[in-house]
């Protein structure tokens, strides 16, 4: 899928597919969806899956809080959906992901540009470290154990939830990967771009210009 970025701001159509957010006419997420793993054929919290975890040095799920209608008034705001940590620890409703401007990343490991990118996400979360959050979301994925082994083999330490039943398709209208929603301290989507980010300077560029936060990234 080739790079372009898009303001969320905008209904944009691929294919048959509407991109949008979800949510109310108010900017208010719609009903919630919540991960149920006793129903679910794909687990991806095992005792196996915490140890491959801790070992590949993944960082703990964010706490999350959603925002107060006041807050997120006629903007558009991630939905009202609970993903489990990959490989074991805190749940994540992406609406509440609000505190510190955000980069959501939806990739998966059999998709080829997410592995060119994700070094990148990586790159830019240790320099921003404190003042910008990257979390990853593994998406329709049957096989947590190669997610993390994927992300073990990338050095990708920044925090991953898991969305094996695609919950976030319609409301955010994915249809390819990756894809990165910017969100800021208010959880308000201000950007979303489709495709891999190509290089470090790019993604440092789309988080000034939507989020106000200049990460200064290390001569390598």
């Amino acid at each position: 899928m080739s790079g372009r970025t898009t303001s969320w701001r905008a209904v944009v159509v691929v294919g048959t597919v509407v991109l949008s957010a979800g949510c109310g006419s108010a900017g208010t997420p719609q009903a919630s969806y919540v991960f149920k793993p006793d129903h679910s054929p794909v687990k991806v919290d095992t005792p196996q899956l915490r140890a491959e975890k801790a070992a590949a040095g993944i960082e703990n799920c964010p706490r999350s809080r959603p925002p107060s209608r006041a807050a997120v008034a006629g903007a558009r705001t991630m939905p009202r959906i609970t993903l489990p940590c990959l490989g074991g620890g805190r749940s994540v409703d992406l609406a509440g992901l609000t505190g510190t401007p955000t980069v959501v990343n939806f990739w998966a490991q059999s998709c080829g540009p997410c592995r060119a990118e994700s070094p990148i996400l990586q790159r830019v979360h240790e320099a921003a470290r404190g003042r910008l959050r990257v979390i990853g979301v593994d998406w329709e994925d049957s096989q947590p154990g190669m997610a993390i082994a994927f992300a073990r083999q990338l050095g990708l330490t920044y925090p991953q939830v898991a969305d094996p039943e695609a919950a976030t398709r319609k409301p955010l209208g994915i249809a390819g990967l990756p894809v990165s929603v910017f969100l800021d301290s208010s959880g308000r989507i201000v950007h979303a771009n489709y495709g891999a980010v190509t290089s470090a300077g790019a993604l440092t560029a789309l988080v000034s210009r939507y989020l106000h936060v200049d990460v200064r990234m290390p001569e390598r």
